[in-house]
């Protein structure tokens, strides 16, 4: 089965653990995110585990079992077709968005306990970057959300309620 295969609505599970996944995020970025002076202090053998590390590290893995569940349901289930009003070169960026975020939400966890228990300066450092990437394709994601509720008005939003 591919992830392209076609779905008439995402299912219950589907979308609580999207929601959830955001959840995680959003506290990732916004509350444990406080990762760089900790891992400096962990490569120089200053430092240990806080309790900002430990929740970094417990929810990180979280996102990649959540991950890798989404991708499942996503291969199993499907996923709706794009709206008719959608022009297609649309359709082909959001295929490639979707693409990219579960490629980091699997990509993310990896080089963080790669950094951090391998003590692997350079996976640090590209886990910082991806969390950017993130970040960025996020706040874009977003954005095409609103185009579709407000500009096309094709309440997509609503499949994920």
């Amino acid at each position: 089965m591919s992830l392209a295969r076609t779905a008439a609505a995402f299912s219950p599970m589907q979308k609580i653990l999207h929601w959830v996944v955001v959840v995680l995020l959003g506290l990732q970025f916004f509350v444990f995110d406080a990762m760089g002076r900790p891992f400096h202090q962990w490569m120089d053998g200053t430092g240990g585990y806080t309790t900002v590390v430990i929740v970094h590290i417990v929810v990180g893995v979280a996102i990649l079992a959540l991950t890798l569940w989404r991708l499942t349901l996503r291969v199993s289930r499907g996923a709706p077709a794009a709206p008719a009003e959608e022009p297609a070169v649309f359709v082909l960026l959001s295929k490639i968005g979707h693409g990219l975020i579960y490629l980091l939400l699997l990509l993310l966890p990896l080089s963080g306990l790669v950094g951090w228990f391998g003590k692997v300066g350079n996976a640090a450092g590209i886990h910082e970057v991806m969390t950017n990437l993130l970040l960025l394709i996020v706040i874009v994601h977003v954005a095409a959300v609103v185009v579709h509720q407000f500009y096309w008005k094709t309440n997509l939003i609503a499949r994920m309620r």
